[in-house]
């Protein structure tokens, strides 16, 4: 029981809490703008998937790197490598999660929405990561 107890306390960290948040904000945020384009406006169902996917984008970014990360980038250059690193990185998860359900949907024997759950998890696992360690690395003290 200790094991565990120390086994929460390392994973629940702050960061990781405020992540868990902003994750949740950033899908509503993503469904919210679908819904109000596509259903209230009618705007055409891709142009309002895109619309909503970049702004949940942009929105995971700006709380990523404030609120959950606290990024140190300061100059303009520091702060563009930082936004193409997490596109970069949100990219390469979208790439994974797309050929993992693909493969999933083909060869598992589970449910699809079971494979596509399987796949967000992974995925929410991997961007963690890459924001953490690869779009907002903290600048080590010696490099300072």
């Amino acid at each position: 029981m200790e094991k565990l107890k120390v086994l929460i306390q390392k994973v629940c960290t702050k960061e990781v809490i405020f992540y868990a948040i902003f994750g949740i904000l950033t899908t509503l945020v993503n469904v919210g703008i679908f819904f109000i384009l596509n259903f209230l406006l009618d705007v055409e169902e891709n142009l309002s998937n895109n619309i909503a996917i970049i702004t949940a984008v942009l929105f995971a970014y700006f709380t990523n790197r404030k609120l959950v990360f606290h990024s140190e980038a300061s100059s303009w250059k520091e702060k563009w490598i930082e936004f193409f690193k997490f596109i970069l990185g949100r990219a390469v998860t979208m790439i994974i999660e797309s050929v993992g359900c693909a493969l999933l949907f083909a060869y598992a024997p589970i449910p699809n929405l079971i494979s596509k759950c399987i796949m967000t998890v992974i995925v929410i696992i991997l961007n963690f990561f890459i924001s953490k360690f690869f779009a907002f690395k903290k600048v080590s003290s010696k490099s300072k």
